[in-house]
């Protein structure tokens, strides 16, 4: 038998609440002591906290195909480790495996028939990256921009992202550019980071949403408009950006995360004005998951490890150290605090 620590809900925020670090409890378990056929015995790595764990903290998660975490029960999302035994023919002992269903634990017994596994060598040695760029979020924002985006090479677009220096966002700003957007602008909440995106990443301009006016930034930043927006908030800024497209323009709606602490439908309800431009401009704003899309996660995967490899796309993470420090990262990142990916060490 193990004893394990976890993670579990303490907690729901109530409604419009906004998530504490008290809302998450560490705990000890016991875990095992024998594994069924098809079962894996895994040490975690790392783990992962993303927007959409916010609506799973609410009793009811207002998408159909979120399922609420449960009071008092282990929380789970994305993780990376590595199968310490196995009663599985497709793994073995030492195997790096992944999965969306990873429970926040040190160590976990999971089915083979959740688990990926991940070859090392893909993202030379940088395991966490198959939580971010060469993951679930990179391969949100490459089949979001293929898919949505309607980037054509020679065109002459412009596209801008908001939540640009986040794990999806920094990804999908470097993507419009390898697929040839002429201009490629992010919008984020503070100077460091739109430093980064211009110096680090490439893109051509960024937007510090907590400086001056946003559509005047814009306007200055998108001298010829906007033909693509990869919406990762919703909520004003993504008002301000509708307002500044192009006719015939596509709006690639990922997330909304200034709005996941309002109990609203998602996506949330858009005001007039902006429901008025979508419509007098031929505007497409289609609801992106990229679950809808598992047939072209293999491929995905492989281009943008390929893409990390060779320094096309470059990697942003933010790490922090320590089962016991869930929480806390995962409230940092709902405000902004993390540049690229926010990821937790849980053991080396």
């Amino acid at each position: 038998m193990l004893l394990v620590q976890r993670v579990v809900l303490n907690s729901r925020p109530g409604t419009d609440g906004e998530p504490v670090p008290g809302h998450f409890r560490v705990e000890e378990a016991i875990v095992g002591p024998f594994l069924k056929e098809g079962q894996v015995l895994v040490r975690t790595l790392f783990l992962s906290v993303d927007p959409y764990m916010r609506c799973r903290m609410n009793e009811d998660t207002g998408a159909e195909y979120l399922a609420p975490w449960g009071l008092s029960e282990c929380v789970d999302g994305g993780g990376v480790g590595v199968v310490e035994l196995s009663r599985c023919d497709g793994l073995s002992v030492d195997d790096m495996v992944t999965s969306f269903n990873w429970h926040w634990q040190t160590q976990c017994l999971m089915d083979e028939k959740l688990l990926q596994k991940v070859e090392p060598q893909l993202v030379d040695g940088h395991i966490s990256y198959f939580l971010g760029a060469v993951g679930m979020p990179g391969l949100t924002a490459l089949l979001g921009v293929r898919e949505k985006g309607h980037v054509t090479d020679g065109a002459n677009q412009t596209m801008v992202v908001s939540g640009a220096a986040g794990a999806c966002g920094s990804v999908a700003g470097q993507i419009g550019r390898v697929d040839g957007c002429t201009r490629v602008v992010g919008i984020c909440g503070s100077d460091e980071k739109c430093r980064v995106l211009v110096e680090d990443l490439g893109f051509s301009a960024a937007v510090n949403y907590h400086q001056g006016d946003v559509a005047t930034a814009l306007r200055e930043s998108c001298p010829n408009g906007v033909d693509v927006y990869f919406d990762n908030v919703g909520g004003p800024i993504s008002d301000a950006v509708i307002a500044q497209m192009n006719n015939d323009g596509h709006v690639i709606l990922c997330g909304q995360i200034s709005q996941y602490n309002k109990d609203v439908p998602y996506p949330p309800p858009l005001c007039d004005e902006t429901r008025e431009a979508l419509q007098s401009k031929n505007i497409t704003r289609e609801r992106f998951m990229v679950l809808n899309y598992m047939e072209k996660h293999e491929a995905g995967i492989i281009q943008l490890s390929q893409w990390v490899r060779e320094g096309q796309i470059k990697v942003l993470e933010t790490v922090v150290n320590g089962i016991e420090n869930m929480g806390v990262a995962f409230c940092s990142m709902m405000k902004g605090g993390n540049i690229g990916k926010q990821i937790i060490k849980i053991s080396d």
